[in-house]
C-alpha cells in the first residue's frame, strides 16, 4: 500500500472504483438557459436475477426533477444494460453541483458520479420589447393596513371572553340541588302536595298512587320516630309504632293508629290484589294519612321537634360554588391578559419579537447564554462553545477497515443531527506512513453524513485559513434530514471544516436549521474560537 493515500482517499477511491464498474452516469450539457432541461441518464449491466432500484425524488439536490422517463432495457448475451434518464432544470442562474446518485442493486448501494453544471440567464432583446415610464413614487401612508392578523387576533380574544362567560354562566344557571326540609313534617307536607298535582288517580293510576302515598307515611316515621318503616311489613310497622310510642311518651290515640293502619292495608291490596277502591275512599284515605303524620309529629318530644337538618352541607356547597367562579374568572383575566400582551408586541414590534423573546426560542437561549471554552481530543482543539461537548462512542463511526489504519480517534459532540442546532468535534491520528489528503477526507464526510440519512445535499467547497497556518479546506451547503419525532423531513445547513497536519486530521462540523438566524451567528463565533494544537509544539 502506498504511504501517500490517505485513510479516506483510500476508502473513496474503493468505493468510486465499484460504483464505476457498475453505474455508469453522463449529462447531455453542462450548460443551459433557465427553465431548460439537463437530461442526466443513468446505466448498468446486470444478469437477468438482480434486481436494480433507481433513484426517486422531486428534486436531486438544488435541480428539480420535472421528467422521469420509462427505464430502458437491452439485452446484451446472458445480462442486461437497464438505462435510466431523468429530465432536470433550475429556474436560477448560477452554477449548481447535480450530487452523487444513490442507485441500489440487489440491495447494494453504488453512488455515481457529480457533474458541475451552469444555469445562464436567458438574454432579453430590449429593441423588440416595449418600454414603459417609471412609475412614480408611492407614499408610504397609502399603503393599505394590513388588517386581517389583528381581526383574527380580535375574534380570539372574543372567542376566549365568550367561553369564560358561557362556563360563569353555565355555573350559575346549573340544576339547583334538591329542596332542602328543615323538618320531616316539612318534607312529609310538601310531598303530600306534589302527590295530588300529579293527580295519578284521576289518570286511572291508582296503584302508583298508593304506593307514593304510603312511602310518604313510612319515610315521615322512619326519619321523625327513628324506627325502620320502610323495610317493614303493615304489621310490623304498627307493632314498632305502639313500642315507640311507650318508649317515646308519645300521647297516641287507638283511632289514629287504627286509621293509619287501615290505609297501610288498603295499600297492600291495592298493590298486591289488585284491589280498586272508590273515588270517595281515595280522597279519605289521603285524609287520614295526612292527618295521621299531624298528630304523630304533634305528639313527638320536644326534644325531638326541635331536631332541624344542618345547613353545614349547603353552606358548604355554596362555598364551593363561590369558589370555582373565581377560580374560572382569574383563569379567564389571565387568558385575557395574555392574548393582549402578545397583541400588543405583534403589533408594536412584529411577530418574531414575540416569539423569540416571549415564547422562547431554543437557539437564542444558546447564543444569549454562558459558553465555555474547552480543549477536544488529541492533538487538541479549542472551541467556544454554547454547552460542552460530550465525549462519544467512536468504536461504530469508521468501517473496521478503516481502524487498520488509524492510531487514534476520538469524537466529540452536543446535539442531534436533526436537532436545531448540531456541533461535533473530532481528531485523529493515523499509524506512521499514512498522510491525509484533505479534499478526499471532506469527499468522505459527505459519504458518510449521507449514510446517516442526509439527502438532497448541495456541496460547496472552499478554502479554510487557520490562525496556526494549519492547513484546511471547508466544505458547506444544504441537505434534508428526517425528523424521527415529527416524521417529516427538515431542511438543514452543514458547515465542515477539515485540518490537516502531518498524519493527523481536525475535523469540526456544524449544523442548524435552515432559517435559524441564531445558529447563524453561533456557527460564527464557534469558528473564530478554534485555536489547533500544532503537532511540532
Amino acid at each position: 500500500m502506498k504511504k501517500l493515500i490517505s485513510l479516506f482517499f483510500i476508502l473513496v477511491s474503493i468505493c468510486a472504483a465499484s460504483q464505476q464498474n457498475r453505474v455508469q452516469a453522463s449529462v447531455d450539457t453542462l450548460k443551459n438557459k433557465i427553465g431548460a432541461e439537463f437530461k442526466l441518464t443513468l446505466k448498468t449491466n446486470v444478469d437477468t436475477m438482480s434486481t436494480v432500484v433507481f433513484p426517486a425524488g422531486k428534486s436531486f439536490g438544488p435541480l428539480e426533477v420535472i421528467n422521469s422517463y420509462p427505464i430502458d432495457t437491452i439485452k446484451q448475451g446472458s445480462s442486461y444494460e437497464l438505462i435510466k434518464r431523468y429530465g432536470l432544470t433550475q429556474f436560477d442562474s448560477g452554477k449548481y453541483t447535480i450530487p452523487k446518485l444513490k442507485v441500489l442493486i440487489n440491495k447494494k448501494p453504488f453512488l455515481t458520479q457529480d457533474f458541475s453544471i451552469e444555469v445562464t440567464n436567458v438574454s432579453v432583446d430590449t429593441t423588440k420589447q416595449k418600454m414603459y415610464d417609471i412609475k412614480d413614487i408611492i407614499k408610504v401612508g397609502k399603503n393599505p393596513f394590513n388588517w386581517w392578523p389583528y381581526i383574527l387576533i380580535a375574534i380570539a380574544i372574543s372567542a376566549v371572553g365568550f367561553l369564560v362567560y358561557w362556563l360563569i354562566k353555565k355555573r350559575q344557571t346549573k340544576k339547583r340541588p334538591p329542596e332542602i326540609f328543615k323538618t320531616p313534617i316539612e318534607k312529609a307536607t310538601s310531598l303530600l302536595n306534589q302527590l295530588e298535582q300529579k293527580k295519578l288517580w284521576q289518570k286511572g293510576e291508582v296503584k302508583a298512587y298508593y304506593s307514593e302515598l304510603t312511602d310518604i307515611a313510612r319515610n315521615y316515621i322512619e326519619e321523625a320516630i327513628k324506627i325502620p318503616a320502610m323495610e317493614s311489613t303493615t304489621s310490623e310497622l304498627i307493632l314498632a309504632l305502639r313500642n315507640a310510642s311507650v318508649k317515646k311518651n308519645m300521647q297516641l290515640t287507638p283511632e289514629t293508629v287504627e286509621n293509619l293502619e287501615r290505609v297501610l292495608r288498603q295499600a297492600d291490596l291495592v298493590k298486591f290484589a289488585k284491589s280498586k277502591p272508590l273515588e270517595f275512599e281515595i280522597a279519605d284515605d289521603r285524609s287520614k294519612i295526612e292527618r295521621a303524620i299531624i298528630i304523630l309529629n304533634k305528639s313527638l318530644p320536644e326534644e325531638v321537634t326541635e331536631v332541624q337538618l344542618s345547613n353545614e352541607e349547603f353552606k358548604r356547597r355554596k362555598l364551593k360554588k363561590q369558589k370555582i367562579n373565581r377560580i374560572i374568572i382569574t383563569v379567564g383575566a389571565v387568558v385575557f391578559l395574555f392574548i393582549a400582551t402578545a397583541i400588543y408586541f405583534v403589533a408594536t414590534k412584529g411577530f418574531d419579537y414575540l416569539k423569540d423573546n416571549i415564547i422562547g426560542h431554543p437557539t437564542k437561549e444558546l447564543a444569549e447564554g454562558e459558553w465555555v471554552t474547552s480543549e477536544y481530543g488529541n492533538p487538541g482543539i479549542s472551541l467556544e462553545t454554547p454547552k460542552v461537548l460530550k465525549r462519544m462512542d467512536a468504536k461504530n463511526a469508521l468501517p473496521k477497515e478503516t481502524l487498520a489504519f488509524v492510531k487514534d480517534f476520538q469524537v466529540f459532540a452536543y446535539g442531534a443531527m436533526t436537532d436545531n442546532f448540531h456541533i461535533a468535534a473530532s481528531t485523529m491520528t493515523y499509524k506512521e506512513g499514512v498522510q491525509m489528503d484533505l479534499d478526499k477526507a471532506l469527499e468522505g464526510v459527505i459519504i458518510s453524513l449521507e449514510t446517516k440519512g442526509a439527502k438532497n445535499m448541495t456541496v460547496k467547497k472552499e478554502g479554510f485559513e487557520s490562525k496556526e497556518g494549519v492547513s484546511a479546506v471547508k466544505g458547506f451547503g444544504t441537505l434534508t434530514m428526517l425528523d424521527p419525532v415529527k416524521n417529516e423531513n427538515i431542511k438543514m445547513k452543514y458547515e465542515i471544516v477539515l485540518f490537516g497536519q502531518q498524519a493527523s486530521l481536525q475535523q469540526i462540523i456544524l449544523m442548524h436549521r435552515e432559517d435559524d438566524k441564531y445558529a447563524i451567528d453561533i456557527s460564527k463565533r464557534i469558528f473564530n474560537s478554534a485555536v489547533l494544537k500544532k503537532l511540532d509544539e
